[in-house]
């Protein structure tokens, strides 16, 4: 019995020698199940390295780790993320973003109605969901879950291309707040695009998961996430390595496109004020666009920037209209960017303000304030969060890429990748309700 036992102890033994040899002399095996963050605005894709324990965000040929999430259709073909995104201005009408607030919700016809008027595409009621009237070489309509699937499809062919093997399983984050229907619908998008889902986990968790606090001892967590086109805010309660989520709160109609259009206003009433007319040429707004976003983004580092934009101007002179080639100039500061929108970021703090006092918390039992989306990197956002809590908010994780980061943790989990990661448990809450502001 003993001699069997010295057997036994050997093989495992020679097991462990062998399983350990292989990690430090073999290759690590490629990852097969990629995690995925399919944003209102922006979507991103990354993995769990086996062996080293590394996240990878997966670049698109150009070195951008996140799409937009925008598909725009033309006599062509269809085309998504960037290549869709620079179709927004021509071809306003068979370019369609923002599909993730439409999918598996469901509609009457005046809320509907009320939702679309925002968009230059056309928003159709179908039987309590809502569809996409596309109009190239034929006139036919689409889901928003095919949305999905255009973007999705197009991050798991990324994803194939720079690990060099076939792609067929992820793990893909929703929001809190979603129900088990639009839970359902975004499944249904990653199977249009020829993706298993292994499991979905909430956008907040993912988040807490990113900053470690899966592994943390911290028990009150709180989530901001500030993106392109919406505000989420969860607070979290964490027991061991379970997650429940106590309140969510947000608002639908905030997020940095609204920052980008008082901007947008501002600098056209500034053409208008140096040049007597303000642009009209799709291609001049689409160019004043681009600049205003990108001095948007370079205000969050700098105090001051500096546009300059040619533009085609309808200029009215002796001889009727004419175009006249201008070169707009424009000194764009910090301190003008955070007055135009100060309304807008004191709105901020009312979502906070609800998930606390429908959680029974006070501010000073938070114990982390993590930040999402890339809106959160605005200076006075954030100075407003600090000055709210009295402490400031956990900034290790780069903002825009913290959904991500922790969907490819959960997706290495599932995949059996090692090293082992500790998996965060969500609690179902399925009484809970979102507050929306507006």
């Amino acid at each position: 019995m003993a001699g069997e036992m010295s057997m036994i102890g050997s093989v495992i033994l020679a097991l462990l020698l062998a399983g350990y040899l292989g990690q430090q002399y073999l290759p690590p095996p490629k990852p097969r199940v990629i995690g995925l963050d399919l944003g209102t605005t922006f979507c991103s894709v990354g993995v769990f390295q086996p062996g080293t324990g590394e996240i990878e965000i997966i670049e698109d040929d150009k070195g951008r780790k996140s799409i937009p999430s925008v598909v725009s259709f033309t006599l062509t073909g269809v085309f998504a993320g960037h290549e869709g995104q620079e179709l927004s201005d021509v071809n306003p009408q068979n370019t369609i973003y923002d599909a993730k607030r439409f999918i598996g919700k469901i509609f009457d016809e005046e809320t509907l109605e009320k939702e679309s008027a925002r968009y230059p595409f056309k928003v159709i009621f179908n039987n309590g969901s809502a569809d996409f009237l596309v109009n190239t070489n034929s006139t036919f309509t689409v889901t928003p879950e095919f949305i999905g699937s255009r973007l999705l499809l197009k991050m798991r062919k990324m994803a194939e291309k720079q690990l060099g093997v076939p792609v067929e399983k992820a793990v893909i984050s929703v929001p809190a707040e979603f129900d088990e229907r639009q839970r359902n619908y975004t499944i249904r998008a990653a199977n249009l695009a020829g993706l298993d889902v292994l499991r979905v986990i909430n956008e907040p968790t993912a988040a807490a998961m990113a900053y470690g606090l899966h592994k943390a001892e911290v028990f009150n967590v709180l989530v901001v996430d500030l993106g392109g086109g919406t505000l989420d805010v969860s607070l979290l309660n964490k027991q061991g390595g379970m997650f429940l989520t106590r309140a969510m709160a947000g608002n639908n109609q905030l997020g940095g496109q609204d920052f980008t259009q008082r901007l947008l206003q501002y600098t056209t009433e500034r053409v208008r004020q140096q040049y007597g007319v303000p642009p009209t040429l799709k291609e001049d707004i689409h160019l004043l666009r681009q600049a205003v976003e990108a001095a948007k983004l370079n205000l969050t580092q700098e105090p001051h920037v500096h546009l300059r934009v040619p533009l085609y101007l309808q200029m009215t002179g002796a001889s009727g209209a004419q175009e006249e080639k201008v070169l707009f100039e424009e000194k764009l500061t910090r301190e003008t960017f955070e007055e135009l929108n100060a309304d807008l970021f004191q709105k901020i703090l009312a979502p906070i303000e609800t998930v606390l006092v429908e959680g029974h918390l006070d501010k000073q039992e938070v114990d982390e304030i993590v930040l999402v989306g890339g809106s959160t990197r605005i200076p006075r956002i954030r100075q407003l969060i600090s000055q709210y809590f009295g402490k400031e908010p956990n900034t290790s994780v780069d903002p825009d890429l913290a959904v991500v980061t922790g969907v490819a943790i959960q997706a290495g989990i599932m995949g059996g990748s090692w090293p082992l990661q500790v998996s965060a448990i969500e609690i179902p809450n399925r009484h809970l309700r979102k507050t929306n502001f507006s």
